[in-house]
């Protein structure tokens, strides 16, 4: 009796570090008792992960770069949201099977030793886009200003607002999911209603025969824009296992893709689709040295400032959802700190980062368009090798062993030879290379870039598909301590 009790007091201690505003929580595999997380939950987070004015901007560009119609941008728009989307949410169905983030997860495809190369990439492309971030929420908070009170940027307001944005994202990644689950929910109805008052206006104000009478542009410059506008959620794939942790086994996979792809495509094809339109109106838009101040010119200020300022959440928890997946990621390196503090070496980084862009870089569009196209091909080799080793895990009752996970030495199951995982490690590797050969930025022109993949902008769709392809080819790979000689310990049977 008394030792039910015990661990009954003990699983409802667990819950209640669970439920508390901080999340204590690190990369360890969540046990079955703490797993209340429902599937719904993950609709305000992608709706969140998605509230940022930079798709403003994208949209603006596949008018005024791409040559695009009214028409053909809502095609890109939905496309990509579905493609990209699609993508977190399938890939998220990892995270119920094994209750742990996507960067723990990938130690089963890549092995322990070998997991830390795709990771390390994984890891600086998170700084990158946080960077990105913080500069955009910063820009936000000077226009606001600037509105409000007639106050010009200057260097020392520039490092200040950037400093408060990256403190407060910080501040908010570091209490943890429940923390993240709140802020998503309120968000989203805010920027929603505001949302709606813009949408209202540019109806009753936009010159709609101008809009509609522009002529369509080239298919090539259709798929193009595709890949620039799914960039962004291709990006958050490796972390979708991340938020679907906390989800019991028996919760629908096909729930989470479907949850996962509306919640995005709510707020992805509206802002892309408004930004094609205000870029009629200003074609200038596309090129303007900031990705924010725009909405002053455009906007009357009683709309502007409240939308930039859910706008200025939304970024904000865009980054927080950001740091939040990068402390696991950290974790996962080695890096001996707990997650909240771990999430302050991305801060630190990006806040180093965008003092450098803001107050440096001649071209904020420019440098954004070749991070993001850099950063889908380098985040598509790791997509291509894990899907294939989730793909083999489907259907089993057999999925992910716990301790073998967080095991890091030559017993784990996933050891594999020397720690590496050489058939995932060359098809990542040959896939990565290849995908940079197709690419083309401001500052890089691969060997093939001229090919047409690379003028349709599909290096990062031939990265998943020769990564996945020579995972399939090779030899399948052997879970067990191979260098010990031991059998693979037996796993507990989880529901499928």
């Amino acid at each position: 009796m008394d030792t039910a009790s015990n661990t009954a007091s003990a699983a409802n201690a667990s819950t209640a570090d669970f439920e508390g505003a901080i999340e204590i929580r690190g990369i360890e595999p969540v046990p079955d008792h703490e797993r209340h997380g429902k599937v719904r939950e993950l609709f305000p987070t992608w709706v969140a992960a998605n509230i940022s004015v930079l798709l403003l901007t994208m949209g603006a560009s596949l008018v005024v770069f791409n040559k695009l119609n009214f028409w053909q941008v809502l095609i890109v728009a939905v496309c990509a949201a579905v493609v990209s989307f699609g993508m977190v949410g399938v890939l998220s169905v990892s995270g119920k099977w094994g209750g742990a983030p996507g960067a723990l997860l990938s130690r089963a495809a890549f092995g322990v030793r070998g997991n830390y190369f795709p990771g390390a990439i994984l890891w600086v492309a998170r700084f990158g886009w946080e960077t990105i971030n913080a500069v955009t929420g910063a820009y936000a908070v000077l226009t606001v200003l600037d509105l409000l009170f007639g106050v010009k940027s200057n260097t020392a307001l520039i490092v200040v607002t950037l400093v408060a944005f990256v403190a407060c994202t910080f501040l908010v990644s570091g209490m943890g999911r429940k923390a993240l689950n709140v802020c998503n929910k309120w968000s989203t109805y805010l920027f929603g209603v505001f949302s709606v008052l813009v949408l209202v206006y540019l109806i009753a104000n936009m010159a709609w025969s101008e809009v509609f009478s522009k002529p369509a542009g080239t298919t090539a410059m259709m798929i193009a824009g595709v890949g620039t506008i799914a960039a962004g959620g291709i990006s958050w794939v490796p972390t979708g296992p991340d938020f679907a942790r906390y989800l019991p086994h028996a919760a629908s996979g096909k729930k989470i893709v479907g949850v996962t792809v509306s919640g995005a495509g709510l707020v992805m094809a509206p802002m892309v689709l408004m930004g094609a339109v205000m870029a009629v109106a200003t074609p200038d838009l596309a090129s303007a040295p900031d990705p924010v101040s725009f909405l002053g010119d455009i906007l009357p200020t009683w709309i502007a400032v409240p939308y930039l300022i859910t706008a200025l959440v939304g970024m904000l928890l865009i980054n927080s959802l950001s740091m939040y997946s990068a402390g696991f990621t950290a974790q996962t390196m080695g890096v001996k700190l707990p997650r909240a503090m771990a999430v302050s070496i991305n801060a630190i980084i990006s806040l180093v980062g965008g003092l450098l862009l803001m107050l440096v870089a001649k071209s904020f569009l420019g440098s954004f368009i070749a991070f993001l196209t850099l950063l889908a091909v380098s985040f598509s080799a790791w997509i291509g090798v894990y899907a294939v080793d989730m793909a083999r895990r489907r259907g089993r009752s057999l999925r992910y062993d716990p301790d073998a996970l967080m095991d890091t030495g030559r017993t784990s199951r996933y050891w594999y030879l020397g720690g590496f995982c050489w058939q995932a490690m060359t098809a990542w590797f040959v896939a990565l290379v290849a995908g940079l050969c197709f690419t083309k930025v401001d500052w890089f022109t691969g060997p093939l870039a001229d090919t047409w993949i690379g003028q349709h902008g599909l290096g990062w769709a031939t990265t998943i598909v020769i990564a996945a392809v020579l995972s399939l080819a090779l030899p399948k790979p052997r879970e067990g301590a191979a260098e010990t000689g031991q059998e693979p310990a037996p796993r507990t049977k989880v529901p499928a």
